[in-house]
């Protein structure tokens, strides 16, 4: 009985959803590996919405000659569904 309840709660430990990964602006090397980790969490149909915020994010400021670091600045700290979110709202 005791190892049915140890199993059962293994089984219910790994059914927890992992939490959502924060994009890290601070370095090239940090936003890509976090964008990249945060993006997988999200379903198919939500990343290339996802892949249109952090590709087209150069556009929002003419002046910016850099669109690579404005994706850092831009993005840093957020998660994947927050990108999406905003992504939606710039579109409609």
């Amino acid at each position: 009985m005791k190892a049915v309840a140890v199993a059962l709660a293994l089984v219910l430990a790994s059914c927890e959803k992992e939490p959502p990964v924060v994009i890290d602006g601070s370095s090239p090397q940090a936003f890509e590996r976090t964008a990249a980790d945060a993006r997988r969490q999200l379903p198919d149909a939500e990343r290339l919405l996802f892949d249109r915020a952090i590709r087209t994010v150069g556009g929002r400021r003419m002046a910016n000659r850099d669109p690579a670091a404005l994706a850092r600045v831009t993005f840093d700290g957020m998660t994947a569904s927050q990108v999406v979110a905003d992504q939606r709202g710039r579109e409609k």
